[in-house]
């Protein structure tokens, strides 16, 4: 793995796990003297970030961490719908068991570190819990589509999960949308998933500017 790829992949894993604030300012001087590395890689891993939407770029201003206005919630979730149902009725038609298979093997993993209150743990679990459905359903570009912007997605989760019983009502749900591939429920897994993403768009509906001041 490239310098540039590996710096890449530390500010991403900053962003998403809430170490650099939805908003906050990024400092190539900071990020460099921290990885002990040239400016050079950080400011290629910044403009790749740019391209996931996790980072923006103002002219004379520097990078900040992304944020989202209420419709641009509504407007990732729109996009989450429509990929995870695509890609959970693919894996549902064609590799149904090893979808369950991952699922549960996740979902254990996830009751494990909630229960010890290691809510950064729950939370990468949890992306991939989500990433399960793409990984079985066969289809690269759903898988790739989604990917782009997996990490976006996840930083979000990471600000969710600051939400008055965001957390236990999100096991819930993943402990339903299990109970619903376990009985081949397609009808009662796609309800499942729309409301669990719904949820996200609930807690920021029209009236909030900005997520990273609700």
């Amino acid at each position: 793995m490239s310098l540039t790829a590996l710096v890449t992949d530390r500010i991403r894993s900053m962003i998403v796990d809430g170490d650099l604030p939805l908003g906050s300012s990024i400092s190539e001087r900071g990020i460099s003297a921290d990885l002990k590395v040239s400016k050079t890689p950080v400011r290629e891993a910044l403009a790749q970030l740019k391209h996931e939407g996790l980072v923006t770029v103002v002219p004379q201003s520097g990078a900040r961490v992304f944020t989202l206005s209420a419709r641009e919630v509504r407007e990732i979730c729109a996009f989450r719908r429509a990929l995870e149902k695509a890609a959970l009725q693919i894996a549902m038609a064609e590799n149904p068991a090893p979808l369950l298979r991952d699922l549960e093997a996740i979902e254990a993993k996830m009751k494990k570190a909630l229960g010890k209150g290691d809510t950064r743990k729950y939370l990468e679990l949890d992306t991939d819990f989500h990433l399960a459905f793409f990984a079985n359903c066969g289809n690269s570009y759903l898988k790739n589509a989604y990917g782009i912007y997996s990490g976006k997605i996840s930083a979000l989760r990471t600000h969710l999960a600051q939400k008055p019983q965001h957390t236990n009502l999100s096991l819930k749900e993943h402990g339903e949308i299990v109970d619903a591939v376990r009985r081949r429920d397609i009808d009662a897994l796609l309800d499942v998933l729309d409301r669990h993403i719904g949820r996200t768009q609930e807690t920021y509906e029209i009236g909030i500017e900005d997520i990273s001041v609700a």
